[in-house]
């Protein structure tokens, strides 16, 4: 257990007498004073290149975060969480996304069996299944072609999973549609359920209990859909489960053949690479699916032996903690310039904010300084005309990542090229600004009258030295797609051990569920006024009376 805690370190106090003369400097300067910063505040690894010259730093900021890592023990806390160590204490499990993504010929104990090989018995089934689905083997009940895919999951067995699948879109089977349902309100199935031939749609229902409860009720009601032009005998040809609860499945109808298990040590938001990910080896394929992995482990090889001055979750997760705990940003934009990313910052909410949004040390003891900033963003040139303008004038100071594709998958003439050039061109807005200077010289040189100049100023001026971090890829590919996700998993694991927290349970999520089972008794069936304060009273009796239901 972690007894780090960060404001009593030597390391935060020597930032904090740093800082005093660092927030005072510009951008702009840092740049002219350094023609190499560019290259001198950028690395590479893994097929990803990220530029982080444009933070407010120097080579002195970054020794003093590298110092802070060794004394948070990061390198030692990482060691721990390769070797398969119980660093999730309030749960008492290991933590062993890496394990997923490790070649065959790797060895790890954990309690008594071999966890590698457990990952490749699976990797192995779910490899012959997907190989059927795709050669068109594997058929529906009336021996038709599986056409549409359906994953009914939620949280991580569905942002994940359907993230990928968008992102690998160029890579997707022809004959296959993938789709996926997580949302408890009807209207998200409901939507979906006319567009699908029911003789050739796969459900696949992911749920480590196979009793979620948002995940089981899509899934009841997609059986019985399904139910409606077919026997019982057959659903087994057109449902298959991720899940650890074989007797549950079985009862549901699924052949036991057909379940794909995965380990309490896989937490929901870092599961996209065990069975949970079998939607996108069905979508590209199990060498397509290999290749994802094979990208991860690349990241975690180079996250374990990468010197901390040169390791890019390392330099990604410092720079997060000197904006955050010293430059005081309370939130990250994410603004991916690729289309195919779109859902990226959303997958990124829950790894990060599900992960390192806690308010107690490791210990249980609470916190002195500020965890997780809130992550949103969107895509590239939508974002721009959307919640720019806050970035560049606003009063709140944003960093934003940039991720950039250096080719595209499509052959459209003059696109990318001004894709990237808006790309590139924020980042360095963000960083030069406007000076009242350059803004008067530009309305002087359009002959505008020297009063309208002086009103106008204010508005046109952009103060610039805003924070930004740069990723670049040559190629959005299932390999660097699973390098990039590895990237920020490991960026979250950085910044949880600086701040000494568990970034592996996540109890803030459990206390609207169990209240949520009481209200839905309450909805239909006999209301507990003593159970609940007034506001919560008065909403139950509100809906009872719009049901039809006496209040």
């Amino acid at each position: 257990m972690s007894t780090f805690s960060l404001p009593a370190s030597s390391s935060y106090k020597a930032l904090l007498q740093h800082h005093s003369h660092a927030r005072t400097w510009q951008l702009r300067e840092l740049f002219k004073q350094d023609p190499d910063r560019f290259s001198r505040f950028s690395v590479e690894a893994a097929g990803l290149f990220l530029d982080y010259s444009k933070n407010i730093i120097d080579a002195e900021t970054l020794s003093l975060l590298c110092g802070l890592a060794r004394e948070a023990r990061v390198e030692a806390q990482r060691d721990a969480m390769f070797t398969g160590a119980r660093i999730n204490v309030t749960e008492n499990r290991a933590v062993l996304h890496t394990a997923l993504r490790r070649p065959r010929h790797d060895r790890l104990p954990l309690d008594g069996e071999d966890a590698v090989a457990q990952v490749h018995d699976v990797l192995d089934r779910i490899a012959g299944f997907s190989e059927r689905v795709r050669s068109g083997e594997w058929r529906g009940h009336d021996g038709r072609e599986i056409t549409d895919i359906v994953n009914i999951g939620i949280g991580g067995s569905y942002l994940g999973p359907k993230m990928a699948c968008q992102a690998l879109r160029p890579f997707a089977h022809a004959r296959l549609t993938m789709h996926f349902v997580s949302n408890v309100d009807g209207h998200d199935l409901d939507a979906l359920l006319p567009q699908l031939d029911p003789a050739r749609t796969l459900f696949i229902v992911a749920s480590k209990t196979f009793t979620t409860s948002e995940t089981m009720t899509n899934a009841q009601s997609a059986r019985a859909w399904m139910l409606r032009g077919m026997a019982e005998g057959d659903l087994a040809r057109h449902f298959v489960a991720v899940s650890t609860n074989l007797e549950a499945v079985t009862r549901f109808g699924i052949a036991p053949e057909n379940m794909f298990p995965f380990w309490d040590w896989v937490g929901g938001r870092y599961s996209v690479w065990s069975a949970i990910g079998l939607p996108l080896a069905l979508s590209i394929g199990i060498e397509g699916f290999h290749a994802f992995l094979a990208g991860a482990h690349e990241m975690d090889t180079h996250f374990r032996e990468a010197p901390l001055e040169r390791n890019l979750p390392v330099l990604l997760g410092l720079i997060g903690i000197w904006n955050r705990n010293f430059l005081g940003s309370d939130s990250i934009s994410i603004a991916p310039y690729h289309q195919d990313l779109a859902l990226f910052p959303g997958y990124l909410q829950q790894l990060e904010m599900e992960s390192n949004g806690k308010r107690v040390h490791i210990d249980g003891a609470p916190l002195e300084n500020a965890t997780c900033p809130v992550i949103w963003g969107d895509t590239g040139t939508n974002g721009q005309h959307a919640y720019f303008q806050l970035l560049h004038q606003g009063t709140d100071i944003v960093p934003t990542d940039f991720i950039a594709v250096l080719k595209p998958a499509h052959a459209l003439p003059h696109h990318h090229e001004r894709l990237l050039a808006n790309c590139f061109a924020q980042s360095e807005a963000f960083m030069r600004g406007k000076t009242a200077d350059e803004v008067r010289a530009e309305m002087q040189a359009q002959n505008l009258p020297a009063d309208e100049i002086a009103k106008l100023i204010p508005h046109r001026t952009f103060p610039g030295n805003r924070p930004s971090t740069t990723i670049l890829l040559d190629e959005l590919t299932p390999a660097t797609l699973g390098a990039l996700i590895a990237l920020y998993e490991h960026k979250v694991f950085v910044q949880g051990a600086i701040w000494g927290i568990n970034s592996f349970d996540q109890w803030g999520v459990e206390l609207g569920k169990v209240l949520a089972k009481n209200i839905e008794a309450e909805l239909t069936g006999q209301p507990d006024p003593a159970r609940h304060d007034s506001s919560t009273n008065g909403l139950i009796a509100r809906a009872r009376r719009c049901a039809g239901h006496n209040a």
